[in-house]
């Protein structure tokens, strides 16, 4: 068991970055080995095509590399708003739809984040648009949502005549999700929280349209651009696709006081058949199986233990729904061979999971070799100025 203070770091509030990287591959990587404590490169995003041919074993063929990545879209879904009741301000996080959409004579219904004080069920908030005036939209406050802290189901009722579709009201009316510290520490400026530039910057470049449902961008994926994806292909790296949309569970802090007592949240993910084909494929000629970002190797250990307990043949599922909390120590590894990943925050279960990737082969059950060793890296990205959390720079955790 891991006490979650031991996931605490020290880190000084000018690492935190609050732009990205400009161009996106410009950004910095730590590159270290599970295998070899004594390895140590910084590099930059843009160097990964040779990092990964420089570190891959003499004469084995470059097409047994594969990145897998989540091609999850990040939905608009930061909202801000008026109470028509009390004239106070809210603001709000899209979460998922409600499952009392067709219950009860309502239409549309959302579950959502809520930020204000003394909310009660009936209450009425009046969307506000990008420019900060009223929207044609009012979200009505059903009940409370027992699963998450400051939950409620709300209808979405738009004003007769508007013209405006519920189903459109996110991608109108909403903002890009940003973090809460990026967005604090741009009104510390004296800076508009908002800007136009985000809704492409906090998108991946491959992420799929018809796969919108993330409410927070995964963030390894921020830092490629279709060049460097050319470049990775032209050297002979495969690339496959995995979709988790990112909930609230994933960035939500550890409040246990044991890290294995966390409540997990459930996130939905899928595989495709072609992409779990690739990951066996790669690893039956010793390829290296390279998750872009956390979600990413939490699809892939979801889906591989799925198919180790459905036996030998068994039809994949089309999708899952994932509690999978991956601490150091604890966690036999399947699909997953490396990790390209952000900086995280302290005592989160990102964290847990980077330093669980870290832990030598021959770790004994508790031990806490692979979350010593991640946080003397991140003493050492402290130390040379690496930029940390959603727009920050990038690790890339090999074999």
């Amino acid at each position: 068991m891991l006490a979650t203070d031991a996931l605490w770091f020290e880190l000084p509030p000018d690492r935190i970055a609050t732009e990205p990287a400009e161009p996106r591959d410009s950004a910095r990587m730590l590159v270290c080995k599970r295998s070899d404590p004594g390895f140590l490169e910084h590099r930059r995003v843009t160097d990964l095509p040779e990092v990964l041919s420089a570190t891959r074993e003499p004469g084995r063929d470059p097409s047994s590399d594969l990145l897998v990545c989540n091609t999850s879209r990040v939905a608009r879904a930061r909202l801000l708003g008026v109470r028509e009741d009390t004239g106070g301000r809210v603001e709000g996080l899209y979460l998922r739809p409600s499952g009392l959409a067709h219950a009860g004579g309502v239409g549309e219904a959302w579950v959502v984040l809520l930020r204000a004080r003394r909310f009660k069920e009936g209450a009425p908030v009046r969307l506000l648009d990008r420019d900060g005036q009223p929207a044609p939209v009012v979200l009505r406050l059903l009940q409370r949502e027992s699963d998450e802290a400051g939950g409620w189901h709300v209808s979405v009722d738009t004003d007769a005549g508007s013209g405006v579709e519920a189903s459109a009201v996110l991608e109108r009316y909403g903002r890009p999700p940003l973090p809460p510290y990026i967005v604090s520490a741009r009104k510390q400026r004296g800076e508009s929280p908002d800007r136009a530039e985000d809704d492409a910057r906090y998108q991946t470049v491959y992420a799929d349209a018809s796969r919108t449902g993330s409410v927070a961008a995964p963030t390894a994926g921020l830092h490629f651009t279709p060049g460097l994806l050319e470049r990775l292909s032209a050297s002979g790296v495969s690339r496959a696709s995995v979709v988790l949309h990112v909930g609230s569970g994933t960035f939500k802090p550890i409040e246990a006081g044991v890290v294995e007592d966390h409540d997990m949240h459930e996130e939905r993910c899928s595989m495709p058949a072609a992409s779990i084909d690739a990951v066996r494929g790669a690893r039956a000629v010793g390829g290296r199986v390279i998750a872009v970002g956390t979600t990413s190797a939490r699809t892939l250990e979801s889906y591989a233990i799925a198919l180790e307990r459905r036996g030998e043949g068994a039809t994949p599922p089309e999708e899952l729904g994932t509690r999978l909390l991956i601490t150091p120590g604890t966690h036999r590894w399947r699909w997953v061979d490396g990790m390209l990943t952000n900086f995280h925050l302290p005592r989160s279960t990102l964290l847990a999971m980077v330093a669980s990737r870290l832990d030598p082969p021959d770790a004994e059950p508790g031990s806490r070799a692979g979350l010593d060793r991640l946080l003397g890296l991140y003493r050492e990205a402290i130390a040379h100025g690496y930029r940390f959390y959603s727009y920050g720079d990038a690790m890339l955790v090999l074999p």
